[in-house]
């Protein structure tokens, strides 16, 4: 065997030697990797507020601090400190997910002429704007689901408020396991909505 190629055959050995582990690691930490389970939120379905069939409203993604702004569920422990809940997790960023029920909201009720959202090229006569300022498990003194989210309805062709309003929905969890604390947050969720639909039917 010539010197170059005996060279180049432990060259190759040397390569294998060191590939051969490094894929075993990859390989091991795919398969223990911790895995999430993934909750979405429900939007309700139909609505007591008037009909506005005449009317087309645009909703915008809802604002929210950093601490929502994200795909895990948050437990505020005190009025100072949060934590997140552990092997779970939103299926979206919550602004997205609470956009999106929103919507669905708003067509479940059948009472409106159209409802979209940013670049689906609807002719808009209102537009819903909203921010979450609370969407959380509080621990002390008996847990509970609380969600607040404070909305406008601005008029879309001269940019003034039509109507303001705060809507807050608190649920006692009546328990401890993930499941308990997404279902809990799921119902305060929805009856908020609810209200924020109503109200607005009302108020264009």
């Amino acid at each position: 065997m010539a010197v170059s190629d005996l060279f180049l055959r432990r060259s190759w050995l040397l390569k294998s030697a060191i590939a051969m582990p490094l894929l075993a690691a990859v390989l091991s930490g795919c398969g223990t990797a911790a895995k999430n389970d993934t909750f979405d939120l429900s939007a309700p379905v139909g609505g007591s507020g008037p009909l506005a069939k005449g009317r087309q409203i645009l909703v915008q993604q809802p604002t929210a601090l950093q601490a929502l702004n994200s795909e895990q569920i948050v437990i505020k422990v005190s009025s100072s400190e949060i934590q997140y809940l552990a092997k779970a997790q939103w299926s979206d960023k919550l602004p997205r997910m609470v956009q999106a029920k929103l919507v669905e909201a708003y067509e479940n009720s059948g009472k409106v002429g159209g409802v979209g959202i940013p670049g689906q090229g609807l002719a808009i006569d209102y537009q819903v704007v909203t921010d979450i300022r609370a969407f959380e498990i509080r621990t002390g003194g008996g847990s509970q689901a609380v969600v607040e989210i404070s909305a406008k309805i601005l008029n879309d062709r001269n940019g003034s408020v039509r109507a303001q309003k705060v809507f807050t929905q608190s649920v006692p969890t009546g328990g401890s396991s993930n499941e308990v604390f997404v279902k809990a947050l799921d119902r305060a969720f929805a009856g908020v909505t609810s209200e924020i639909v109503d109200w607005t039917l009302k108020s264009i």
